[in-house]
């Protein structure tokens, strides 16, 4: 079977898997009523409310998108917010300053920098991790085959930055194949590294698996086994005085319960 073929077989796959983990997910949400839920002492639970702020790693922007959406049909009179971008500078934005209510990091790395500014409300967990791929323009025209193909005189290659959690990832996995590669540029999210490929202003970039399952036709993939050298945890905590800090819980509660780990393996995720 041809990698096009492999390709398409997949992006069936995962749209099938997606329609009916949606179906799933909101049989589930309408099932719970919160205001109806009794506590362990036997007295109702409270009913939950207000807006919860979270920040997120890029690369889980279509995944939480879908969750926020189930949240706020689960618990009427909440609203989830978001703002996705370079864990490193979600990181930054937090302890400097910016409001927000929960924050789930593409790495481990990024998750500490908010730690060690003791800018959490307690101990982060990990909920998914994500693998490496290459995307490429679609039909793969430059019949790129391995990691070692990027390193081809002409092709034109983007990465994410280095203090990205994707940028960091692919030069490990560069590291372990012992290759040297200089892209045209160095994007600060993952999405703007794949965007490149999207408009074709690339010829490849190396991105998440994940990301390469929401871009559709857009680009194909091309799995390379250095990514095993690479592979990403993703960790998420309540940050400290969250205004809605039942509200958090609940949603991070969510996000790692069966029915959000079947949205987020359903979109290419690898389980924790």
């Amino acid at each position: 079977m041809t990698r096009s073929a492999r390709r398409t077989r997949r992006t069936l796959q995962v749209a099938g898997v997606s329609v009916a983990t949606l179906l799933a997910v909101s049989a589930c949400a309408s099932s719970d009523d919160s205001s109806a839920k009794p506590d362990s002492s036997g007295s109702a639970a409270p009913k939950l409310s207000g807006t919860v702020t979270v920040f997120a790693a890029a690369s889980l922007k279509e995944s939480f998108t879908t969750l926020g959406r189930t949240f706020e049909k689960k618990y009427p009179g909440t609203k989830v917010t978001f703002s996705f971008g370079g864990s490193d500078s979600l990181a930054a934005s937090i302890t400097g300053g910016a409001p927000a209510d929960v924050f789930a990091s593409a790495s481990p790395k990024t998750m500490k920098i908010v730690t060690d500014a003791k800018d959490a409300a307690g101990t982060p967990v990990t909920f998914v991790r994500n693998q490496l791929e290459i995307a490429t323009l679609p039909g793969n025209p430059d019949k790129i085959a391995s990691l070692k193909d990027l390193t081809r005189s002409g092709l034109k290659v983007v990465l994410c930055d280095k203090e990205v959690p994707c940028g960091a990832a692919a030069q490990k996995a560069l590291d372990a194949s012992g290759l040297k590669l200089t892209p045209v540029s160095y994007e600060q999210d993952v999405k703007s590294a794949l965007t490149k490929v999207e408009l074709k202003e690339a010829d490849a970039s190396v991105v998440y698996r994940t990301d390469v399952n929401a871009a559709g036709d857009k680009v194909e993939g091309v799995e390379f086994p250095e990514s095993a050298q690479a592979i990403n945890d993703y960790p998420i905590v309540l940050l400290k005085d969250a205004p809605h800090a039942d509200t958090a819980k609940a949603f991070i509660e969510l996000v790692r319960s069966a029915a959000g780990r079947q949205v987020l393996t359903g979109a290419g995720f690898l389980e924790p």
